[in-house]
């Protein structure tokens, strides 16, 4: 009920400006990505949409300068489900932009069939965790330079259902999509908390969010009686823009300056699960990510 009542008490809003700051968003081609570029452009920000199909992005580089008033966004080429496209990515970004004020871990895929990464992860962990855990350290150098720095990863009610599978975290020995997908959202939340941790003194924050259930191309992989089911509530589930409200809310609300490590539902903090609080297996998934992708991230 406390879902509906925020659905329908207004949105969150904030004048705050951002001038002078670069943003990456990833997947921010559709759904909350792209509205989430649109306002931060209105704030002022250098928009870099970080999207995997170009000509999809560049159509949305156009939609949000016309929406925005903006000029300064561009489009580059990121595959989250390949490591080399990672690293060229963010290659680049360390190459040619002298500063990132805020990385918005954006992009994902939900339920989707079995497959495999470019590097042999299970593709919802694969994209949705190792993508963005492989991002956001090439990254984190420029980001802890352009301190006062955010990194904000949208996570998903759907962990609250998940668990961590680390004898079989690629799903190869049994595969369900729905666990596949909450055991990917719940290390997005895993991941905040223990990057918080390894950022404390250096003037970064991290959050991670539940950005509702909204209406968007993620839905395309649910069965019949899933589509039904999200038929039937979808007088109650959120646009796109209302959708984008929390991502925005953790990259500019500046009472959460001094916080770092939480999730936020609804442009407020929120609980997750009991695992998601779980710095045990927090630590254990950050060490098994750091072999998998063959980096050192103490």
């Amino acid at each position: 009920m406390q879902a509906i009542r925020n659905l329908f008490r207004g949105p969150w809003s904030s004048a705050e400006r951002l001038d002078d700051k670069t943003v990456v968003i990833t997947g921010a081609n559709t759904g909350i990505g792209k509205e989430t570029a649109i306002d931060l452009a209105k704030r002022g920000a250098k928009v870099i949409m970080a999207c995997r199909d170009m000509e999809k992005a560049q159509a949305a580089v156009k939609e949000v300068i016309e929406n925005s008033g903006n000029e300064n966004v561009v489009c580059m080429k990121l595959d989250l489900a390949d490591s080399k496209s990672i690293r060229e990515f963010a290659e680049a970004i360390n190459k040619d932009e002298p500063k990132l004020n805020i990385l918005i871990n954006n992009a994902g895929v939900m339920v989707c069939p079995y497959g495999k990464t470019a590097d042999g992860f299970e593709m919802q962990i694969g994209v949705n965790h190792f993508g963005h855990f492989l991002l956001t350290y090439l990254l984190i150098d420029l980001i802890k330079k352009s301190a006062p720095a955010r990194i904000v990863t949208v996570s998903s009610m759907a962990h609250s259902w998940g668990s961590i599978n680390l004898e079989d975290i690629n799903s190869e020995k049994s595969y369900n999509k729905n666990s596949a997908y909450s055991q990917s959202k719940l290390a997005n939340i895993l991941f905040t908390r223990s990057l918080a941790k390894r950022l404390e003194g250096t003037g970064v924050t991290t959050y991670s969010l539940h950005p509702g259930v909204v209406q968007t191309e993620l839905w395309r992989h649910l069965s019949g009686p899933q589509q039904f089911f999200m038929k039937m509530a979808s007088p109650f589930t959120k646009n796109s823009s209302q959708g984008a409200q929390t991502s925005i809310y953790c990259a500019v609300e500046l009472s959460l300056e001094k916080e770092t490590g939480g999730y936020y539902s609804d442009c407020a903090p929120a609980n997750c699960s009991a695992a998601g609080k779980d710095d045990v297996l927090a630590e254990k998934l950050w060490e098994l990510t750091c072999q998998l992708l063959s980096v050192t991230w103490e």
